[in-house]
């Protein structure tokens, strides 16, 4: 008896996390051809892997002549249809934005310590972001992104993808937390700003 309740409670739990998963709003903004294959290739990813702890907006807009961006409405392009894991990198990279903003404190104080780590960063692409500020913000941003793939690709999976990216955008923040994940995660963990497993 307790086994089957058990049982049962476990498939209630799973039964949350696919809903959540799979409770996403995949909008297309013009709905061509390529937007329709990125969502259905999004939607068989949603469905592959766990990313209940990964994913904090359920609002997703397709466009194909984008640049993936988290904000006001976490946008991916059809850039990677070629490539899942790329697509799923760039998915929990711009959700990993959303969960910082939802830590803005916590997200503020790690940066002044990454300040004091790195006094001088690169403030324009492709080396850095937009300005000094995002910069110091990607250097979070881009180390849950890198905790998200190992946690869901494996290690080297993981490392495959943070080395191209280093050579496509972001290039010194990519390289940088490559070199430094422990530096970087732990001021992550000291302001808590690694998401916990939900569920």
């Amino acid at each position: 008896m307790k086994r089957k309740l058990s049982l049962i409670l476990v498939a209630l739990c799973l039964g949350d996390v696919l809903y959540a998963q799979t409770n996403l709003e995949i909008a297309l903004k013009r709905g061509s051809k390529g937007e329709l294959q990125t969502r259905d290739q999004l939607q068989r990813l949603i469905k592959t892997y766990d990313l209940a702890k990964w994913t904090f907006t359920s609002s997703i807009l397709i466009d194909e002549e984008a640049i993936p961006h988290s904000h006001p409405v976490l946008t991916l392009s059809t850039r990677h249809l070629k490539d899942d894991e790329l697509l799923l990198s760039t998915f929990v990279h711009e959700q990993a934005h959303w969960f910082l903003t939802g830590n803005y404190k916590a997200t503020e104080d790690a940066k002044k310590e990454l300040r004091a780590m790195f006094p001088k960063v690169p403030i324009k692409p492709p080396e850095g972001a937009s300005d000094e500020e995002s910069t110091y913000l990607h250097l979070i941003v881009i180390y849950l992104e890198y905790r998200a793939d190992r946690e869901l690709m494996g290690e080297l999976k993981a490392r495959q993808i943070m080395e191209f990216w280093a050579t496509d955008h972001y290039t010194w923040i990519y390289k940088i937390v490559l070199e430094r994940p422990r530096n970087i995660g732990n001021i992550a963990f000291k302001y808590k700003l690694v998401p916990p497993v939900r569920g």
